[in-house]
Order: C-alpha cells, then sequence, then structure tokens
C-alpha cells in the first residue's frame, strides 16, 4: 500500500468511533526537549502494566480501532512496549511508532517489525543544531537519521514529522532533501503549539500571520518532492491551517473540522481517556479505564462529545464566527485555541484567515499574558492583538 493511500485509510473514515488511537504508553523520555508539550522525561505514577494494556486492546478492537499510533515520552522505552504492539497488531489493530529516535536501533527495528509494528515516523525538528537545540541533547539529530535508516532497512514504512517554529522555519528546503534522501515516504508538519515547555519560550512560537510564509513555503517543497514522486505525502497536522491556495498540496483530505472524539481518540500512559492526544488533560480527561469500560467513556463522556454534540455556530467566536468556513471548520483546532487563548472556537493560525486580514492592511499576533504552571499538558493564556500589517 503507498504511503498515501495509507494515509487515507485513517484519515477518510466513518464518524463516531475511535477509528484512530494514538496511544502514550509512557511519559518517560531519552530526550528533554525544550518544546515538549507534555513536559515528558519521568514515567507517570502508575502507568498501565501489560496485562492492563491487552485489556485495552481488545476493547479498541471491539469499538472498530483500526490503527494505534504508539508514542511517548518515547514508547520504546516502556518495558512491554512490544508486548502491546503484539497484542494489537494480533487483534488485526495497524500499529506505527513515533519517535524521538535516540536509541532506535537497527535491532530494535527489526524486534520492533517482527512484533507487528507496520511503520515509524521519526520526530526531526530541523537541520543538526537547530533539531539538537530544541531537543537539549546533543547528537539527537544523527541519532534521528539512523532510526529513519534502521526503519526502511527493518522494511517498515519510513516517515517523518516536524514541529515548525520560529528556530526552524528557514529550514523547510533542507528537510525536504534530507527526507528524499532518506526514503521518507510520509512527512507530517504542525506548529509547536503553546502547551508545556513551550509555552515558556513564546519567542519561539510562529506568529498568526507567519503561517501565510509557513504554508507556501511548505507547498512549494510538497510540489518540488512530488515531482520526482509522486507517492510521497506531506500531510498538515490539525493545527496548521486552513482553506488557502496551498491546501491542497500540504493535506492529504480537505481538513473537516476537529475529529476529536469523532474518530480520533488519545489513551494517556496511566490510562485516562481524551478525545484528542494533543488536548490538555485537566478539562478534556473523560475517564481512566481502570475505573470504567472503554465503550462507556467514550459513549458518555462529555469530555469526549464536545465536538459530536456542537450545535452550528454556538461555541464559535472572534473572527471564526462570522467566517466563511465556519460551518464546515468549526473553529480548527480545539487545542491549539484552547492553550492559547483558553477557550475554543477561535483559532488564529488560519491561512484564509491571515490572508484575509492582509488584504485589509491588519494582522493579528500573540503575546503572552500568563505563564503555565509548570505541569505535563500545561498551558498560560495569550492576549491577541490585532494591528496594522507594518509597511
Amino acid at each position: 500500500m503507498s504511503a498515501e493511500a495509507d494515509r487515507r485509510r485513517v484519515v477518510l473514515g466513518s464518524a463516531d468511533h475511535p477509528r484512530y488511537v494514538v496511544w502514550e504508553l509512557t511519559l518517560r523520555c531519552d530526550l528533554a526537549c525544550r518544546h515538549c508539550g507534555s513536559r515528558a522525561g519521568r514515567p507517570r505514577a502508575e502507568e498501565l502494566s501489560l496485562e492492563e494494556a491487552r485489556s485495552l486492546v481488545d476493547q479498541l478492537a471491539e469499538l472498530g480501532t483500526e490503527a494505534i499510533t504508539f508514542i511517548g515520552g518515547e514508547a520504546y522505552l516502556h518495558p512491554d512496549w512490544l508486548g502491546v504492539v503484539q497484542a494489537a497488531s494480533q487483534a488485526g489493530i495497524r500499529c506505527t511508532l513515533t519517535t524521538g529516535g535516540r536509541a532506535f536501533t537497527r535491532s530494535m527495528a527489526r524486534k520492533a517489525a517482527a512484533a507487528g509494528l507496520a511503520g515509524v515516523s521519526v520526530s526531526i525538528d530541523g537541520i543538526g543544531p537547530t533539531h539538537d537545540t530544541l531537543r537539549a541533547v546533543s547528537g539527537s539529530y544523527d541519532a534521528a537519521l539512523r532510526a529513519l535508516k534502521a526503519t526502511r532497512k527493518a522494511g517498515m514504512l519510513t516517515m517523518a514529522n516536524t514541529q515548525f517554529n520560529r528556530l526552524n522555519m528557514g529550514e523547510i528546503d533542507q528537510l525536504a532533501d534530507v527526507f528524499a534522501a532518506h526514503g521518507v515516504e510520509a512527512w507530517q508538519v504542525q506548529l509547536t503549539g503553546p502547551m508545556g515547555r513551550a509555552a515558556e519560550r513564546p519567542e519561539w512560537l510562529l506568529q498568526p500571520y507567519d503561517i501565510l510564509e509557513l504554508i507556501d513555503r511548505l507547498a512549494a517543497a510538497a510540489r518540488r518532492l512530488k515531482a520526482d514522486r509522486p507517492d510521497f505525502v506531506i500531510n498538515a497536522g490539525n493545527n496548521l491551517g486552513y482553506f488557502g491556495p496551498p491546501e491542497e498540496a500540504i493535506r492529504v483530505a480537505p481538513y473537516p473540522g476537529c475529529q476529536a472524539g469523532v474518530y480520533l481518540l488519545g489513551i494517556e500512559s496511566n490510562g485516562d481517556i481524551k478525545g484528542c492526544p494533543s488536548l490538555p488533560s485537566a478539562p478534556y480527561v473523560g475517564g481512566n479505564v481502570r475505573e470504567r469500560p472503554l465503550r462507556d467513556i467514550w459513549n458518555e463522556a462529555a469530555e469526549l462529545a464536545f465536538v459530536r454534540r456542537r450545535q452550528g455556530r454556538d461555541h464559535l467566536w472572534g473572527f471564526c464566527a462570522g467566517c466563511y468556513y465556519a460551518d464546515h471548520c468549526g473553529g480548527g483546532c480545539t487545542w491549539t485555541a484552547h492553550t492559547l487563548l483558553g477557550r475554543p472556537g477561535n483559532m488564529p493560525y488560519c491561512y484564509h484567515r491571515a490572508d484575509q486580514l492582509r488584504s485589509e492592511g491588519r494582522r493579528e499576533r500573540v503575546e503572552l499574558v500568563e505563564a503555565a504552571p509548570g505541569r505535563p499538558f500545561d498551558f498560560g493564556r495569550f492576549a491577541l492583538v490585532e494591528e496594522d500589517w507594518p509597511a
């Protein structure tokens, strides 16, 4: 199956069951990324055992889950991670891994493939020193490239993912060339979100008006790569949008609006359940699988069903409330809007929005007004300022 067909199989699904799951196996990590939203490093207290994870796999299979991406922290630091992969694969669920790749060796890649892992996405956030600065570990860039090679050598789908911010936006073309040289078949791109450690470095975050340059440059890189490799996929994450002329070049399918709790499910390593893995925990955890069956959490928890239960435009505010695309977009990425402005329904990182404002000689910027408290998946609060576009 081509990378594009594989990605479409996950993205274009029927709604209202957890078709695609992102599962944090452990919060333990062997990197110390300065832009990490979960502040990964040490494991959570009472992370799920292998027996509990296998029970959860069975519940996911019963609910119709088709694909799981395992994340961390660093998923391979969970002592039984291959056992969980094997259980999910044997249940007919397609398994992939997102990793920083620091210790993802050829030996580990072979064992993962044998356990049923179908693909690996290596997180690479810049060239050489830029990546190492963001990851806070010298040599992490070279290790990530070795992880790409190990994945390809083991015969698994080889993917990459990048968070864009002010440190690395100028390296788009270089990254594209590196990924092409390493046989990457799919590249997911998104913004560094204002959560966790990234909330402590507001000067690293892109401004809403930067989305115009970023998406134009990503679209140009995508068209260049596809000219030589038609099956290559570049796919924008949910917080990178929306609806400008370059949309087709950077997104596998038209943006469908936030899918948290619609076909998407997030699992934290202690068994807490969210509608999306990126969402902050406190407002969005709907229950724990140690206390309630997954089916009940999915069907009954308001924290997971907020998109399913929306009525019209009632949740929208600011620019998004009157936008031409509001009924389809629904206000964009819930995670980014909430962690930025304190509630969803108004997402300033939008190509259409920035372009409309630019045509009026205006632009938006964000500035930090309240610091994050310092907990996993925490966030501060930013003010949204509209101003004249500089001459």
